[in-house]
């Protein structure tokens, strides 16, 4: 069985994103890229199928700039076989992402194709509902359980109500969520490895899909920043702000 695992290149969370002066966007320039940490699940859950004999070969894509091979290595020394690069300097949208995902795993012939719940740049939560319909197979959402047993893929997700367990025929597209496993680091003679394994590029072109933006942004701000708090001497006083100053009463 062969597992194809979408992977996003972002900003790392742990930088404090700015916005750029004119509001066009996301300032990119000179700041620390990553790969999406729910991607990061993904692919680990995909490595661990891959050693229990689940799944025998992981081949892991994205879309972006030439600059997202970083992150194709870093999953490639997490453990995935191979990697695909759909180059492209487009803004890429859920839509088009999941055109390119069905047109490769259509021509890898894949039976169980994994995606991180969403990115942490857009949070659309998109792209993977997005690709079953495309693709007409079955999907499991937020799995924070995964299982492959007789042809068929157990999924466990997280529900308002509590958890739900869904038996899915195969091809399946499975997004994770945050307690599915805790991803692993990559030992350095895998990354040294991950140097020599085989990592192809393409375009949309190749694929024959449009990646056109179809939604337009028109401005991007920042939050306001909060206030500080202040110390009331007595419900009065709490009452009379609430009314006053903040009206929400």
């Amino acid at each position: 069985m062969k597992a194809l695992v979408a992977v996003k290149r972002v900003v790392d969370y742990n930088v404090k994103v700015r916005v750029k002066p004119d509001h066009s966007g996301i300032e990119l320039a000179n700041v620390k890229m990553a790969m999406n940490p729910f991607c990061e699940i993904a692919v680990e859950e995909a490595v661990r199928l891959k050693e229990k004999g689940v799944v025998t070969e992981i081949v892991v894509v994205t879309v972006g700039p030439q600059a997202a091979q970083e992150q194709l290595r870093t999953a490639l020394a997490l453990g995935a076989d191979r990697a695909i690069l759909v180059q492209t300097d487009e803004e890429m949208q859920p839509l088009a992402v999941a055109r390119i995902l069905k047109a490769i795993a259509e021509i890898e012939q894949a039976q169980i194709m994994l995606l991180g719940k969403q990115a942490i740049d857009g949070d659309n939560n998109q792209t993977g509902q997005m690709l079953a319909a495309l693709g007409g197979w079955s999907q499991g959402t937020f799995a924070s359980v995964l299982k492959l047993e007789d042809g068929k893929a157990l999924v466990t997700r997280e529900i308002d109500g509590g958890l739900q367990t869904l038996e899915l025929s195969l091809p399946v597209v499975v997004t994770t969520d945050l307690r599915l496993n805790e991803p692993r680091f990559a030992s350095l003679p895998n990354i040294m490895k991950a140097k020599k394994k085989p990592l192809d590029i393409k375009t949309p072109v190749d694929l024959g899909v449009v990646v056109t933006p179809t939604i337009k942004t028109l401005k991007v701000e920042p939050p306001k920043e909060r206030q500080a708090g202040i110390v009331v001497k007595s419900v009065e006083e709490l009452l009379q702000r609430l009314k006053q100053e903040a009206k929400v009463i």
